[in-house]
């Protein structure tokens, strides 16, 4: 097994669920995933951080719904046809909870080999490194791992690997 992949927290092979947020495909753990949905109304959170907006009902439960795009610091794009809603289930804190993540395309389920995932550069990157677990290739693309735990985790956690702008977000 890859030594970085190891170092990940990823398993030596992970079954997961590639979707595209702008142009780049990221994976989320195929276990994970509890159901995928077309956009849906979003009730709007009044003084809620950037990256979670707003809540939805899914099944009678309410969801947060997260923007990964803020947390990557790309580009929020508006809803379109492909725009779809993944409901994960992330543990906070020791609980599972549900949370909806923006999808803008979802694509397939796939197979990410540990001999293919590398450890995030620490320079020269698009994305906020320490909310990578890794990054994986698939024939000519790259996938990115985000960590999921890290995201959405205890506030200090993110509050001490962002700039003071970012901690007001």
């Amino acid at each position: 097994m890859n030594r970085a992949f190891e170092k990940t927290g990823v398993p030596a092979s992970m079954k997961a669920l590639t979707i595209g947020l702008n142009s780049e495909i990221f994976a989320l753990p195929a276990e994970s995933v509890r159901e995928i949905l077309d956009m849906v109304p979003v009730t709007e959170v009044p003084n809620a951080r950037a990256f979670v907006g707003g809540v939805l009902n899914v099944r009678g439960k309410v969801v947060p719904l997260a923007d990964l795009r803020v947390m990557f610091g790309m580009e929020r794009t508006p809803p379109d046809t492909n725009t779809r809603i993944v409901v994960i289930e992330v543990d906070l804190e020791g609980e599972p909870a549900l949370v909806g993540i923006l999808a803008d395309k979802v694509h397939d389920v796939t197979e990410i080999e540990g001999a293919s995932v590398e450890d995030a550069p620490a320079v020269g990157m698009r994305w906020r490194a320490e909310f990578i677990r890794g990054i994986g290739k698939r024939g000519t693309d790259f996938i990115i791992i985000p960590d999921m735990a890290r995201i959405f985790g205890p506030k200090e956690d993110r509050e001490l690997s962002s700039t003071p702008d970012e901690r007001k977000l």
